[in-house]
């Protein structure tokens, strides 16, 4: 069951509201990508202090205002199962329709969608050094801009 802001392992209560939230959606999707709770959760707490150390205020905004419903649907009710073979793949940040999406390779759907490249990039890096995976950043025309490794 995905974790929300009234629902959330007891470990995450002492941290700023924002970042809660930011380690929520960070633990439910690497739940949702196969980790375990008890390797999810400190690695989620540690990515969302460095994230907030380096966001922007609209992206602590943009956080703030992430209702229960979009931090649960991290999870349950996607319409793609869980694979956990994707746990080895790098993360590839392309073209959308609505904007730009982070996609493991292989993956049949993006995990997430942004209105801006700069979003999906810092989306997709968090997710990589998770996972020790590289990352790849597509141009719009779907060329190769950029690829960076996190293996550890």
């Amino acid at each position: 069951m995905p974790w929300d802001t009234t629902d959330y392992p007891s470990s995450l209560k002492s941290l700023d509201q924002v970042v809660r939230k930011k380690a929520i959606d960070i633990a439910n999707a690497m739940i949702d990508e196969g980790y375990d709770e008890g390797r999810a959760i400190p690695i989620a707490t540690e990515q969302a202090k460095e994230w907030y150390e380096n966001a922007t205020q609209d992206e602590i905004k943009e956080m703030k205002n992430k209702s229960d419903q979009d931090l649960r649907n991290r999870g349950e009710g996607n319409d793609y199962p869980s694979r956990p073979e994707l746990l080895d793949k790098g993360e590839h940040v392309v073209s959308h329709e609505n904007g730009w999406a982070v996609q493991a390779e292989d993956a049949k759907q993006p995990s997430d969608v942004f209105n801006k490249k700069q979003f999906a990039v810092e989306r997709a890096k968090e997710v990589a050094k998770n996972k020790g995976t590289k990352i790849i950043i597509h141009k719009k025309d779907g060329s190769i801009q950029e690829q960076t490794s996190y293996n550890e």
